[in-house]
């Protein structure tokens, strides 16, 4: 349920300013309880007229009962909010402000930048913010960084020791310190976003609760005064454009419908018009991010009348320049393929088999198949087929690929 996605994140984040992010596990404790407590609630009595009125009352009453068990209470929490608590008459209306609106808002932002601590390595920060704050599992976090379960585990497992260590408080940084931070944040929005449009479990190709959640994000950190820079915006707007095309992208029976197959009908222009709103708001800014150039690309898309009549050479071009400031077989797999359709499956094959590192990648040699089968080699297409097959894991591309290898065998 999306609703669970979305208002566990706030709950935590306003846990942890309350116990503090050394103490990131009670709060995940809570919540998950919280979480619980709902679905076996909802399921008897049925969903609630307010369900996230529910989840933050059900949420507080928790918290409550921790903390009336909890013997270290002072250790515990900040003695700030030991001495706000006593000076209520009502020993609980004290956290009532930890869950009103705004600042379950605000405080998800500082959660978001305090999981960027300098002392933290980047790459455990977004492991961090992928897990906590947005709810990921390690195997799609090892799926979003091609890296081993194993490795994902220890990251996050390093950076919570990192954490009580130095006995990071949750503060929101300022200034350069911001700054800073910023491009974790960004870059966790940008990651939990690809892991819903393609997602990497058998719950389904695409995981809209997950784009949902990263979308919510990316907005909540456009409309927040120091984070509303050009970098954000077109981060905004490439996922509003991928966004556009949810409904097209899977057939009523669950199999995957390519780009140059989809119906543009039903490409959602409400949400292809708000990204080129946020593409308007990224001019200003001379320095060109990665996300201004996906967003470019994004946009030919958004824009082409037809798969045939898309731009492929400005596409091309944007990834050429991508491969510039971000060097890596990803970006030169994409660009490969954008030149192949820009001059001609030829070009296409001969630079992909000049990429490097690529060899255990299904959609690599999908793409070689693809550009053999427009070149006339059938042959060489069925072989480039079979071996997607044996690297490629979900159902759903598994067909994708065998109705493809039955094209070009006779």
């Amino acid at each position: 349920m999306h609703l669970f996605r979305e208002e566990s994140g706030k709950m935590l984040s306003a846990l942890v300013r309350l116990f503090g992010l050394s103490q990131v596990e009670i709060a995940e404790d809570i919540v998950q309880d919280t979480l619980l407590a709902a679905y076996e609630s909802w399921k008897i009595h049925g969903v609630p007229e307010q369900p996230r009125a529910w989840l933050y009352r059900t949420a507080k009453n928790k918290t409550i009962d921790f903390l009336r068990r909890e013997r270290n209470f002072q250790t515990k929490v900040a003695p700030a909010w030991t001495d706000m608590a006593r000076q209520n008459v009502a020993p609980d209306a004290w956290l009532d402000a930890f869950f009103l609106d705004d600042e379950i808002e605000d405080a998800q932002l500082r959660m978001m930048f305090a999981c960027c601590h300098p002392v933290i390595p980047f790459e455990s920060q977004l492991v961090l913010m992928l897990r906590t704050l947005c709810g990921l599992s390690i195997r799609e976090m090892a799926a979003a960084f091609l890296l081993p379960e194993d490795t994902v585990g220890k990251r996050l497992t390093r950076a919570k020791e990192k954490i009580r260590q130095e006995r990071l408080l949750l503060e929101a940084p300022k200034g350069e310190a911001l700054t800073e931070r910023l491009d974790a944040v960004l870059q966790a929005v940008y990651l939990m976003f690809n892991e819903g449009y393609k997602s990497s479990t058998e719950a389904g190709i695409i995981r809209r609760d997950l784009c949902e959640e990263a979308l919510r994000l990316g907005g909540l950190l456009c409309r927040h005064p120091v984070s509303n820079i050009p970098k954000t915006h077109a981060l905004q707007a490439l996922l509003c454009f991928q966004a556009s095309r949810f409904d097209a992208r899977l057939a009523a029976d669950g199999q995957i419908i390519l780009l140059e197959h989809q119906d543009r009908g039903l490409w959602n222009r409400g949400m292809i018009a708000l990204g080129y709103e946020h593409m308007n708001q990224t001019t200003s800014d001379k320095v060109l991010s990665e996300y201004h150039i996906e967003a470019a690309i994004a946009s030919y898309h958004a824009s082409a009348p037809s798969f045939e009549k898309t731009n492929w050479k400005a596409i091309f071009y944007c990834y050429d320049v991508l491969l510039k400031i971000s060097p890596g077989p990803f970006v030169a797999l994409n660009r490969a393929i954008a030149l192949g359709y820009a001059e001609g499956p030829a070009a296409g094959i001969d630079a992909l088999l000049k990429i490097e590192g690529l060899s255990q990648y299904y959609l690599y040699h999908a793409a070689l198949g693809d550009f053999y089968a427009r070149n006339g080699a059938p042959d060489l297409a069925a072989a480039a087929y079979n071996r997607a097959l044996g690297f490629v894991e979900l159902p759903a591309e598994r067909q994708l690929l065998l109705r493809k290898l039955a094209q070009v065998t006779p």
